[in-house]
């Protein structure tokens, strides 16, 4: 029976997953280990409020369970010491250099922890992979633990997390699926029986599935395919409806309405972001090619593009309407994050909106009720279009709504949180400038309510 669970890596997946876990296996102590120390110091700040990760329902778990079997430290060697059980819930960025730039998923973290285990483990081990990974890594971390020397006997697990940033709480405690891959040998069995054991103290068992690794592992690229598929497909129709004077909520209403299709991710938009969907549709498309399975690669690659397109096209359509120049005009930017109901600023179209309109020298003013202004300017700078001094000129960060639309040429709605929707609009507009435009990449707004005030209003595909 697990009575010490460890986790390697404090982010978006492992804080919350083991959060729940602890709360719902009071019997159970779970550690979440990372050398970030600020990051550790944050999820053991008083006040909850003030963890790193913001997700709705999150800080009342993490106060409910911290100290009492929930521990978050910077002791890594000690908790992989004590574990029966190790979660790798480490960053598995796309590759930035080398073979496979671009495309494959570079796994030097998910390497040192494997190697680190490895030193450290004096006993056997369960190692479960949770960060997502491309198909056949866990026979390389076995690999690694194999040839310690130690004597440990290791059973690598495939246990791939399906949460939506937002609601990723929900989701850990009524998930759809629970997916578990695990080797055929006896004791891969046992090993994938101890982790069933774990969910189903809250998880029906007819959810939790079983697999072998390599199904698990593709699974969740597929799963993540699949869904960004969807957003790129209507997206590709919200372009086709503009210019027939069709209205793509109204198109996605009648598909969704198909029990073959149904409704979800069918919302156009300004296109996807977060950590997740282009990451693991380049690590599929890289792992496609390797196997020489280039029709396949370039079936999911398209994905990418047309997401890529449709954050282009956004930014083009708002200097086009501006009479062609943007050059001194202020926008202003509601929202950051890639999605509402979290700080999580990933991939976030209005990153690559913002450094398009920089580009023709516009003031880009932002208001995200969660992302602070030391995140945003990090991923501007991240993508060294410019010099950090001249994003710094470019952007401007408000902690006010109104404050970041005072005096602006327009206003590009990049998030959908929905206290957007309740703001007093003729406040807005009078402190505009005219004409005063509206570009709303979420379709958000209520369009007959803005053009009545005298918004000019432009949405995703009508």
């Amino acid at each position: 029976m697990i009575k010490n669970i460890c986790c390697i890596g404090a982010g978006y997946v492992g804080g919350p997953t083991m959060a729940v876990i602890a709360q719902k296996c009071p019997h159970i102590k779970v550690t979440v280990v990372d050398l970030n120390e600020k990051r550790i110091a944050e999820w053991n700040d008083v006040n909850t409020d003030n963890i790193p990760v913001y997700e709705p329902g999150l800080a009342a778990i993490v106060a409910e369970t911290r100290g009492r079997n929930l521990f978050f430290s910077t002791e890594v060697d000690k908790s992989i010491e004590e574990a029966d059980m190790i979660f790798i819930s480490v960053n598995t960025p796309t590759k930035t250099y080398g073979v496979g730039k671009g495309m494959a998923a570079d796994l030097k973290h998910i390497e040192l922890c494997a190697r680190q285990i490895a030193r450290v483990a004096k006993t056997d081990k369960i190692v479960v992979e949770k960060s997502t990974l491309p198909v056949r890594t866990a026979s390389a971390i076995k690999d690694i633990l194999d040839h310690t020397g130690n004597g440990v006997q290791f059973q690598i697990l495939s246990n791939p997390e399906f949460l939506a940033e937002g609601t990723a709480v929900a989701d850990l405690l009524a998930p759809d699926r629970v997916l578990i891959g695990g080797d055929t040998t006896p004791e891969g069995q046992k090993a994938i029986q101890s982790l069933v054991d774990i969910y189903a103290n809250w998880v029906p068992q007819d959810r939790i599935l079983t697999t072998n690794v390599w199904s698990s592992e593709l699974s969740k690229l597929t799963a993540n395919a699949f869904l960004a598929q969807r957003v790129s497909s209507i997206n590709a129709m919200s372009e086709l409806c503009e210019r027939t004077g069709a209205n793509v909520n109204e198109v996605a209403r009648a598909i969704g309405m198909d029990s073959r299709i149904g409704p979800k991710f069918l919302k156009s938009s300004v296109g996807f972001g977060g950590s997740c969907f282009q990451k693991d549709i380049l690590n599929l498309v890289y792992i496609a090619k390797t196997y020489g399975l280039n029709e396949v690669a370039d079936y999911w690659e398209q994905v990418i593009i047309m997401n890529d397109h449709q954050k282009r096209r956004f930014a083009k359509n708002i200097i086009s309407t501006l009479y062609n120049t943007v050059s001194g005009k202020k926008i202003a930017f509601l929202g950051w994050a890639f999605k509402k109901d979290t700080n999580d600023t990933r991939e976030s179209a209005a990153i690559y909106v913002a450094d398009d309109l920089l580009s023709e020298q516009a003031s880009v003013s932002v208001f995200d009720p969660k992302v602070e202004e030391e995140q945003i300017m990090s991923d501007l700078n991240y993508l060294e279009t410019r010099s950090e001094s001249e994003n710094k000129r470019g952007i401007a960060v408000e902690k006010n709504p109104y404050a970041a639309c005072k005096d602006a040429h327009a206003i590009a709605v990049l998030t959908e949180w929905d206290e957007f929707r309740n703001y007093d609009w003729q406040q807005i507009y009078d402190g505009m400038l005219k004409p005063a435009f509206i570009f709303d990449g979420r379709n958000l707004l209520d369009r007959k309510e803005l053009e009545k005030i005298g918004f000019v209003y432009q949405s995703i595909g009508s």
